[in-house]
């Protein structure tokens, strides 16, 4: 047993044992003694007085008859000798008594008690209230102990599950049929333990992500240097492949880089300033719609007036940015991109719409996770980092991002963002 256990006995035990303690003594100081023994010392008493009287005032034969009467309804042992030593009757007891008549004395008397078992149930009956106070108490602090300490135990082992890596051990199953703050507590416990795997998974994805994504551009470089060695005259093709890939490398060295500082400042405070995001976002959409005539992609955009807003300048254009390119990159050739704001009092809700191929439902909440694609996507190149970094920013600031399938096809992104983080 723990040391906690032992100390939770130990305190109730004692309050318990105390408490019955006091409570009889109270009740054995102002209670009536319930008829007992005390009632067979009244009778035996009674009779050798009736027996005294009868003989001093009827003689000899009379106490004979009334002894055999007496032992024939309650028999006591009664007895009657006498002798002729008057001297001898001063000598009386709780069980004789002496009567000098003509001369002659008198000795009533009745049989002696069983001592020795009266005794025993007389210390028997004192020790059984104590024998129950030291049962019970025991009995209940024990209880009370193993249900104070075994949500303990079973924190302590999660936690302890959890200092050695394990992420799946939960605790909440095993609080079935209580319901309280430490029922609570086991609850918080699965839930961080549950958070906890989700992050290793994460990080044991992106690791794998990671070098996955850095093992097809380094190949590539490989190759042509390989080349290279064995036809030097290539060397300005190959120059041309290997700053490409190179700036391939960077790009994604850069968006990990930017994911990996939005993680890992989630806790940190923001570097907050007042930007106007609707002007922002116009900037953004003037850029990308240059881009999107090399495929015959229009953006029609109902994006008017301002939201003046307290937020990080670079995430927010970084998450803007990630979503509509993502638009751009996605979209059907020669269809368009819609754009729209709401503008409220607190908050600035943007949707950028596609028409592109889409996702399935299952995977709306997929694709924000690191290097996360749609599986009917047409590879397009990126690394499936865009719109992770776009949710990390915009919840960063409080907000919100959610994808959803419109009824024409395509896909929609929505961001919610407050005006002060």
């Amino acid at each position: 047993m723990p040391r906690l256990f032992w100390k939770f006995f130990a305190t109730i035990w004692l309050t318990l044992a105390t408490t019955l303690t006091v409570i009889i003594v109270i009740v054995n100081l102002f209670q009536i003694p319930p008829p007992g023994r005390d009632r067979e010392y009244q009778e035996r008493a009674i009779i050798l007085k009736l027996t005294a009287n009868v003989l001093a005032r009827d003689g000899e034969d009379a106490a004979a008859r009334f002894i055999r009467t007496s032992e024939e309804t309650v028999p006591l042992g009664l007895t009657l000798s006498k002798t002729t030593e008057v001297l001898a009757c001063g000598d009386e007891g709780s069980e004789t008594k002496s009567i000098l008549k003509d001369g002659i004395c008198y000795r009533i008397s009745v049989a002696p008690e069983a001592n020795f078992l009266l005794n025993i149930v007389d210390n028997l009956a004192l020790l059984v209230p104590w024998l129950s106070i030291f049962v019970s108490s025991t009995v209940a602090a024990a209880a009370l102990a193993r249900y104070l300490i075994r949500p303990v135990v079973h924190l302590r082992d999660g936690l302890s599950a959890l200092a050695h890596g394990r992420f799946d051990f939960r605790i909440g199953d095993q609080m079935a049929g209580r319901k309280d703050e430490v029922t609570a507590l086991a609850h918080d416990f699965d839930s961080t333990a549950a958070r906890l795997q989700e992050l290793q998974d994460a990080q044991q994805r992106l690791f794998h992500d990671v070098s996955h994504e850095l093992r097809s551009p380094l190949s590539r470089l490989q190759a042509a240097v390989g080349v290279l060695r064995q036809s030097p005259a290539k060397l300005g093709a190959m120059l041309d492949r290997m700053d490409r890939e190179v700036e391939r490398l960077d790009a994604l060295v850069g968006e990990v880089l930017t994911l990996a500082r939005l993680t890992a400042g989630s806790g940190l405070p923001l570097k907050t300033q007042a930007l106007d995001v609707i002007e922002l976002l116009n900037e953004i959409l003037g850029d990308a719609a240059f881009e999107a005539q090399a495929r015959n992609v229009s953006i029609t955009t109902s994006v008017d007036g301002s939201f003046r807003a307290e937020v990080e300048g670079e995430l927010i254009y970084r998450a803007l940015e990630n979503v509509v390119r993502n638009a751009v990159k996605y979209t059907a050739e020669h269809s368009f991109i819609s754009v729209s704001c709401e503008a409220a009092t607190d908050h600035l809700k943007i949707c950028v719409t596609d028409q592109g191929p889409g996702v399935r439902r299952d995977e709306l909440e997929r694709i924000f996770q690191p290097f996360s694609r749609g599986k009917e996507a047409v590879p397009r190149g990126g690394y499936g980092l865009g719109l992770a970094i776009t949710r990390q920013s915009i919840e960063r600031h409080g907000g919100r991002v959610h994808a959803s399938l419109p009824d024409a096809g395509g896909l929609a992104i929505t961001l919610e963002l407050p005006r002060r983080p």
